[in-house]
C-alpha cells in the first residue's frame, strides 16, 4: 500500500511540474546577455527617477510575461526606461518585442541611451510620441500592455486597446491601488482619481479577471479571459 501512495504521489508531481519544464524548455537562454542586464540595473539600482518604476514593479512585469510566455507588449509612459528594461528583458527570453511610447523627448533620448548600455535596443522599439494619438494608430494585437503615462486616461488607453488585446493577454497599469483589498488607497487625492475611474471600470467587465499588487507603488493586473 505505501507503494502504491509514493508511486501516486510522485505522478501527482510529475504532472505538476511537467508543463513549468516545457515551458522552461522553451525560454531562449542568452547568459551573456542576463549578465549584461544585471550588471546595468545593479549599477543603476536606487537612480531610477523621474516617474520610473521601483524595482519591484519591475520584478512584478517581468515574471508576468516569462509566466505567461507573452511576446507582443506595449508600454504607455517609458520615462527614461526601467520598466522598459525589465519587460524587454523577460522579452528576450520569450521571442517577443516591445514597443514603448514617450511624450518628452530629453526623457525618450535618455531611455533609448539606457536601452543600449543595458544590451536590449533589438527588442525595443522606442517611438517619441504622442500617446493619445499613436495608441488609436497602432493595429497589435497586443498580449501585454503596460500603461504608465497620464493618469487620468488609463480608462481610454483601455477602451481604446482592449479590442487588441489577445485573449488571454494581460494589460497592467502603475500607480493604482484598491480599497477593497485594503491597500493605502490613492495618494494624491482628486489627481489620481483616473486610477480609481479605470480601476472600477475594468473591474466592472465580466470578460476580465483583475486584482492589484500593491507591493511597490501599486500595479494592477488584468486578465482577458474571453472576448466578451
Amino acid at each position: 500500500m505505501l507503494r502504491f501512495t509514493s508511486k501516486k504521489v510522485f505522478l501527482c508531481i510529475l504532472t505538476a511540474i511537467l508543463p513549468f519544464m516545457a515551458y522552461t524548455q522553451n525560454l531562449k537562454e542568452n547568459p551573456v546577455l542576463d549578465e549584461q542586464v544585471r550588471k546595468f540595473l545593479a549599477e543603476n539600482s536606487g537612480r531610477w527617477h523621474d516617474m520610473n518604476v521601483p524595482e519591484i514593479d519591475g520584478r512584478l512585469l517581468y515574471d508576468i510575461i516569462l509566466k505567461n510566455n507573452y511576446k507582443s507588449a506595449l508600454e504607455i509612459g517609458t520615462s527614461t526606461g526601467h520598466s522598459g528594461i525589465w519587460i524587454a528583458w523577460a522579452l528576450s527570453k520569450t521571442g517577443g518585442k516591445l514597443i514603448t511610447i514617450e511624450i518628452d523627448e530629453e526623457r525618450h533620448r535618455k531611455a533609448v541611451d539606457n536601452f543600449k548600455k543595458a544590451g536590449l535596443s533589438e527588442y525595443i522599439d522606442a517611438r517619441l510620441a504622442d500617446a493619445h494619438q499613436l495608441v488609436k494608430e497602432l493595429k497589435g494585437p497586443f498580449d501585454f500592455v503596460f500603461s504608465d503615462a497620464d493618469k487620468e486616461w488609463y480608462k481610454n488607453y483601455f477602451i481604446e486597446l482592449e479590442p487588441k488585446l489577445k485573449v488571454g493577454g494581460c494589460f497592467t497599469a502603475h500607480n493604482v491601488y484598491d480599497y477593497g483589498q485594503g491597500s493605502r488607497g490613492f495618494r494624491g487625492g482628486g489627481f489620481r482619481s483616473g486610477q480609481q475611474e479605470f480601476l472600477e471600470y475594468i473591474k466592472s467587465l465580466p470578460n476580465y479577471e483583475t486584482t492589484v499588487d500593491n507591493r511597490g507603488a501599486g500595479v494592477s493586473i488584468s486578465y482577458k479571459r474571453s472576448m466578451k
